[in-house]
């Protein structure tokens, strides 16, 4: 008998192949632009709606893609590849844009 023992809800279960199991519960998210309900697929598309909304690149760090407001403290910083781009990082861009940008499960 192989595969993982999973603990979940006051209930330890045998799964045989975790991975069949992950990819059919969790989904993949992604950043919704919500006023064009546009899919951000790219920096150069995030960069553009952000623009639109008062961000300018700061160029500070070589290693980051970051943007700040000049009406405000708040700094976004993004990995360098859009690869890396995860849903810790959208949560960010949607605190400090709420009415512009909304966290969604990707649409299959």
């Amino acid at each position: 008998m192989s595969g993982v023992w999973v603990f979940k809800n006051g209930v330890v279960r045998l799964v045989e192949n975790p991975a069949n199991e992950q990819s059919s519960t969790a989904r993949r998210k992604v950043l919704l632009h919500t006023p064009t309900n546009e899919i951000i697929s790219s920096y150069s598309s995030l960069e553009r709606k952000l623009m639109g909304l008062g961000w300018e690149r700061y160029y500070d760090d070589p290693d980051l893609i970051q943007f700040h407001k000049r009406s405000s403290v708040d700094l976004i910083s993004l990995p360098k590849d859009f690869r890396h781009f995860k849903s810790m990082h959208m949560y960010d861009i949607v605190v400090k844009n709420r009415d512009s940008f909304r966290v969604i499960d990707e649409r299959a």
